[in-house]
């Protein structure tokens, strides 16, 4: 295998953590945190997330494990064929991959939508309307300007991305840090009150935040998927993983608390941005509540970063193994980055925005099931291959065991059924569409490389223990052009 085939393993303990933790706390944290206050009381709502978090961190902890055994580019990829096999394993890729791509493109929606709260009438020039919301001239060009930016930083290298990913995280975890200490010094315990809230008991308000919760940790699995690229001891990679779930438990709890401590329940808006409200009443200036706005458009670049990382990874894992198009199995030859795949996410992210707003909300709605299916192949593989190979090497091996996939299993299906038609969060029958045209298209794609290629290229997928160097495999034409496509190539996680 020429040199210009390998990832380059430059990702650092901080890079790894800015990675994850940045991936998970987004912008949700900044315009949802009033709702869920007001739906579930200031306590129902912190203990949602505490309580969601440890479900997370039981799906976690199967992750953890598998990472560190098959520290591969590509994570669920090559758990998912290691455990159940070929097929199943582009359908769990596939499904992620969806999901990656869903929130890149929201996140290019999600920019100039927080433009507005810094600089309100920007959005001028009707350009037309899709689904009652009004495109504009402005509105779309500063999503497209946003997603040139964020493409050009992940094709010229991981590590460019990995440092955006720390400084803007850093900015986050800074004006965190400030608002919550401002709200100890300045909240009240009576603005807690009341506790609990909710219809037709206090503990479905609890739930109502709880069925979101799930959602808002979407991210920590971008840590698997750049498996390659970690340069730490492969134990070290299932500890982070874990270690930045519970960071981002801490973060939204800290927000939610110093949210209520410091505005009563009277002065919440669930619609409205409570936490930048919260950040200028802490510091009594207006100028804290637009830095707060700053820091959640530094999550959208976190979010946005950490997806596009993810994103292209697993692509390039399915064309690696010949379960999509040769040309997606390319690296560049200098950055080491799979630019096709970069490119084909860049053109979704810069399309997207003129389409407008609501048919952004419903490729996430539709993405968030492919995310979520994916966790329930990963836990099925965890369950398989402790079963099938007890001897596998294990650096980072988990105490719950078989009960710990089992029990990442029947949280995987509880979410999955929040999707269906008869529950109050079930995807609406456009959604269902997109999610059906993406298998579709998938399941073409699948059957014609499969055709074109054959099995071979997969063979040694999940095959490399953690205590060896990916061995190569062969692939004839999957990967281009170049003289070096006779070359053995290693295998992509």
């Amino acid at each position: 295998m020429t040199d210009t085939a390998r990832f380059v393993r430059v990702l650092a303990r901080k890079d790894v953590l800015a990675l994850a933790f940045g991936a998970m706390i987004g912008w949700g944290w900044v315009v949802m945190t009033g709702h869920w206050i007001t739906t579930a009381g200031s306590l129902g709502a912190v203990l949602a997330f505490i309580v969601g978090g440890l479900a997370i961190v039981c799906v976690g902890l199967t992750y953890a494990e598998l990472a560190a055994a098959m520290p591969e580019a590509g994570g669920e990829h090559v758990y998912s064929y290691r455990g159940l096999g070929h097929f199943a394993s582009f359908v769990c890729t596939w499904s992620i991959v969806l999901g990656y791509m869903t929130v890149v493109a929201f996140e290019a929606v999600a920019l100039p939508t927080v433009i507005e709260n810094l600089a309100p009438g920007y959005a001028v020039g009707h350009l037309w309307t899709v689904a009652g919301f009004e495109v504009k001239a402005t509105w779309v060009a500063v999503a497209v300007i946003g997603s040139l930016v964020m493409m050009s930083i992940n094709y010229v290298g991981v590590r460019t991305a990995a440092l955006v990913q720390k400084l803007v995280t850093l900015l986050i975890a800074v004006v965190g840090v400030m608002f919550f200490t401002g709200a100890l010094f300045t909240g009240s315990e009576s603005n807690l009150v009341p506790l609990f809230t909710g219809e037709p008991s206090m503990a479905a308000g609890a739930l109502s935040v709880l069925i979101m919760v799930p959602f808002m940790f979407v991210g920590f699995d971008v840590i698997p998927q750049a498996a390659e690229e970690i340069d730490l001891p492969h134990r070290d990679i299932g500890r982070l993983l874990i270690v930045s779930v519970v960071l981002a438990v801490v973060w939204y709890a800290a927000m939610i608390f110093g949210t209520a401590y410091v505005l009563s329940a009277a002065g919440i808006d669930p619609d409205g941005l409570a936490v930048p409200q919260a950040m200028a009443a802490a510091f009594g200036a207006s100028w804290a509540g637009k830095l707060m706005v700053l820091a959640g458009m530094a999550g959208i670049v976190t979010s946005w970063n950490a997806f596009y990382i993810g994103g292209s990874r697993a692509i390039y894992a399915l064309a690696r193994a010949g379960m999509l198009p040769a040309i997606f199995a390319r690296l560049h030859p200098k950055h080491r980055t799979p630019y096709v795949a970069i490119l084909a996410i860049g053109l979704v992210s810069t399309i997207a925005p003129f389409f407008g707003r609501s048919t952004a909300v419903w490729l996430v709605d539709a993405g968030g099931l492919g995310i979520v299916i994916a966790y329930l192949f990963v836990a099925a593989s965890f369950i398989v291959l402790r079963l099938r190979e007890p001897n596998m090497p294990r650096p980072f091996r988990t105490s719950g065991g078989i009960t710990l996939g089992v029990i990442a299993i029947v949280l995987s299906l509880a979410i999955i059924a929040l999707y269906l038609p008869m529950s109050p969060s079930a995807l609406k029958p456009v959604e269902w569409l997109l999610f059906a045209i993406w298998m579709g298209v998938g399941l073409a794609l699948y059957v014609w490389a499969r055709m074109r290629y054959g099995l071979e290229p997969a063979r040694r997928l999940g095959q490399t223990h953690a205590d060896t160097a990916p061995e190569p495999i062969v692939v004839q034409s999957v990967v281009g052009n170049l003289p070096e496509r006779r070359a053995a190539r290693s295998v992509w996680a």
